[in-house]
């Protein structure tokens, strides 16, 4: 019997100890035994999702961890975001003291002309302290795994520079080299099967810890934007008390309390302006870089900054509710989620490590038995583990994730995850909401026009009573023209009929507004004309009936935002074919889609029939996006192959969209559509080369044609290749 989700504990835990995507699926793999967890481990964020359930205390998974040889403990609620962490400055050090010992040992033993009398005890007792010291996180790490019968990347280094050194002692003690005069000559391509493999011991651990230090600098680089987002944010705020300000911390502050806001101080969270006018800069949120003007009975959202006057504001969501919270939120589960080729790379580099060490004994008793020295087998097949190290395929998928995630973030655009990348490679057509998402959705009252006999303000007093139930733009905008001409009437007995129109009771009569096939009125000529009048003007047109008669017609105008069709024109660009898809009339859609460069108009459709649409277009072989913000589109966005909703639409919109755009603009759909094939060509890029260097080195390191000097450096590079070519997303625009 499945188990149900809400049976299910939820825990970040923050892993220490990795050092390389063998580790995650390792730890992984423990995890998951445990009964009934579920679990992934994200190597680049260094964290692990586990799913607990009931009755298995967070206790014994962090136990798992520790037995399995590394560490994990709940993250830390506030951690401070500094430059440097401890782990990257210890590599530092580390890197900086080894090449210092290290280069001179690789020089004297490639230049004949450097070898001195007696050179070798020299490079001996240079290359001893990298070899032992320098190299011992891998030694450390290598015997871990073998206590409990695995092996990791640190297993090849640390058996390969152990073996050159090991070999080089056996030479100079036991052998002839440590005699005067002994010289050495090296070849940069191949092994001449020398009798000291100090540089190949000492070099190799510099190249290493090279790779180690510049990835850990660039995977700290590639969570800035994350980390810059969740850092804004006001520390104290001034509470007003009985008409006293007073100076409080942010945590301190509750929903319903009402602060100040001075010119270029940050709001403090979210909440709703009571009093005052100002321009307000929201691009660390929204992306956008033109302030927004607010004023009383607006929101704003905390993190933002007062550019002009001084405001009021009473706050409606604080601490892990905010909207820059939920954000943070966000982005964090789209980054420790997996795409479909990770997880192939993760279950690859499993059981790569294992199979590169049977390759590398192989070589050398290929070699060894074919009659080459054993000195030249050897370095054969240290070349062999050294390039086999498999850093850079665990690297490909979770850096691009960190930055790209990190930077649509910035840009006002969240990843809900992986999965959704891989859609929009395959999408091939668009749908499109229309009110709120190619229109600004900001309704106001263009004509009431009445049934002869009736007065225009009583009907719209009547219908704003109804309308000011809905939550729909259309009725809020009916609502508001009619509390703006005096006050409104309780209505009673409220339904409302998504995307079709509201009913009810206002005072003793009986109300339907709504669209005119829904309304079920018989309309005089005068007010078909108004109907037709208006909505030829694209206008969205309301009917009115009071007690089973047509009492009027209302027109409310919603005007085109200025970058939808740009945003429509950047679509066709993008190869995806738009559709509008509205409840309005089919002359208003038509007019709208005329406006912005739509050609195929779907009218008068309810919220099951979006849904039913959508689906007829996978039925054919389509591949469909859905566009929308709004609680008629939630089930069409849920069906989509890609759901893109509007964060300033509802709640449940957001809930059901792929991706969510913070800031009210279609363009920014476009935006996310390109920023989630960017990342997700990264990704497929960094798994290439990651994959095309492992197997196109292996055999030239088994057929002695690479130096493990060289094999080191190339390792150490393709690491460093995939995490730069992550963070070129940071420049996106």
């Amino acid at each position: 019997m499945a188990v149900p989700l809400e049976a299910f504990t939820p825990v970040e835990l923050t892993i220490g100890g990795m050092t390389c995507a063998s580790c995650a699926h390792r730890i992984e793999k423990k995890l998951n035994r445990m009964p009934g967890v579920e679990a992934s481990v994200n190597y680049a964020t260094e964290k692990a999702t586990v799913r607990l359930p009931s009755g298995t205390d967070v206790a014994d998974a962090i136990a798992v961890v520790e037995k399995t040889g590394y560490t994990a403990a709940l993250p830390d609620p506030e951690p401070v975001a500094a430059e440097t962490d401890p782990v990257t400055a210890e590599l530092g050090r580390r890197l900086a003291v080894t090449a210092a010992l290290g280069l001179p040992v690789l020089a004297l033993s490639m230049v004949p002309a450097l070898q001195f009398t007696n050179w070798q005890w020299l490079a001996f007792a240079l290359a001893s302290p990298v070899a032992v010291w320098g190299a011992w996180p891998f030694h450390r790490a290598a015997v871990v795994n073998a206590r409990h019968g695995a092996a990791t990347m640190d297993t090849l280094v640390s058996i390969g520079v152990a073996a050159a050194w090991l070999t080089s002692c056996a030479s100079l003690f036991l052998g002839d080299a440590g005699m005067p005069g002994m010289h050495m000559e090296f070849r940069l391509w191949g092994s001449a099967g020398d009798e000291l493999y100090l540089e190949v011991a000492a070099v190799v651990t510099v190249f290493v810890l090279a790779g180690r230090y510049l990835e850990a600098r660039a995977r700290r680089r590639s969570g800035a934007a994350l980390r810059a987002l969740l850092a804004v944010g006001a520390k104290d705020v001034g509470v007003l008390r009985d008409g006293v300000e007073h100076r409080v911390a942010v945590g301190d502050l509750r929903p319903g309390d009402e602060f100040v806001v001075r010119p270029g101080e940050t709001v403090a969270t979210d909440g709703t302006v009571v009093d005052g006018r100002s321009a307000v800069d929201a691009s660390v949120v929204t992306g956008e870089s033109v302030p927004v003007e607010v004023t009383a009975g607006d929101d704003v959202v905390g993190g933002t900054v007062n550019a002009g006057g001084r405001l009021v504001v009473r706050a409606t969501r604080v601490g892990a509710d905010t909207a820059l919270a939920r954000i943070g939120r966000a982005v964090e589960e789209a980054q420790s989620g997996k795409a479909a080729a990770q997880r192939l790379a993760d279950r690859v580099s499993g059981v790569f490590v294992p199979v590169v060490l049977v390759v590398a004994l192989a070589t050398f008793l290929g070699w060894w038995l074919s009659g080459a020295s054993a000195g030249h087998a050897l370095t054969t097949a240290v070349a062999v583990l050294v390039i086999a190290c498999p850093c850079a395929l665990g690297l490909a998928t979770p850096t691009a994730l960190l930055v790209g995630t990190g930077r649509g973030a910035q840009v006002g655009i969240l990843v809900k995850g992986p999965e959704a990348l891989e859609a929009t490679r395959r999408v091939d057509t668009v749908v499109l909401d229309k009110t709120g998402t190619v229109t600004t959705g900001r309704m106001t009252l263009a004509a009431v026009v009445p049934t002869q006999g009736l007065d225009a303000a009583d009907l719209l007093r009547r219908t704003g009573s109804l309308e000011d139930a809905s939550e729909h733009p259309v009725g809020r905008a009916v609502a508001v023209a009619a509390r703006e001409a005096g006050p409104l009437a309780t209505a009673t007995d409220v339904v409302a009929t998504a995307g079709a129109g509201i009913a009810g009771t206002v005072g003793g009569v009986a109300l339907r507004v709504g669209r005119p096939d829904w309304a079920h009125a018989d309309l005089p000529p005068a007010l078909r004309d108004a109907l037709e009048e208006h909505e030829s003007a694209g206008r969205t047109v309301l009917v009115v009936v009071e007690d089973g008669e047509p009492a009027g017609v209302l027109a409310v105008a919603d005007a085109v935002r200025p970058t939808s069709r740009e945003a429509v024109a950047g679509f066709r660009s993008l190869g995806l074919h738009p559709v509008l898809l509205t409840g309005d009339h089919e002359r208003t859609a038509r007019t709208v889609a005329d406006a912005v460069g739509i050609d195929d108009v779907v009218a008068g459709a309810r919220p099951e029939d979006k849904l039913a649409h959508v689906r007829a277009l996978q039925a054919q072989g389509r591949v469909v996006a859905v566009v929308g913000d709004g609680v008629n589109d939630a089930a069409a966005l849920a069906v989509a192959d890609l759901g893109i909703a509007l964060g300033t639409g509802t709640d449940v919109a957001v809930e059901a969209g792929d991706l969510t755009l913070v800031r009210a603009d279609l363009l920014a759909a476009v935006d996310a559509v390109r920023l989630s094939r960017r990342t997700l060509s990264t990704i497929r890029g960094n798994l290439f080369w990651a994959f095309a260097y492992n197997v196109a080195a292996l055999p030239l390191a088994a057929a002695g044609l690479l130096n493990p000097v060289v094999a080191s450096a190339a390792m150490a590079f393709s690491s460093v290749f995939v995490v730069t070519n992550s963070l070129r997303l940071r420049r996106f625009r």
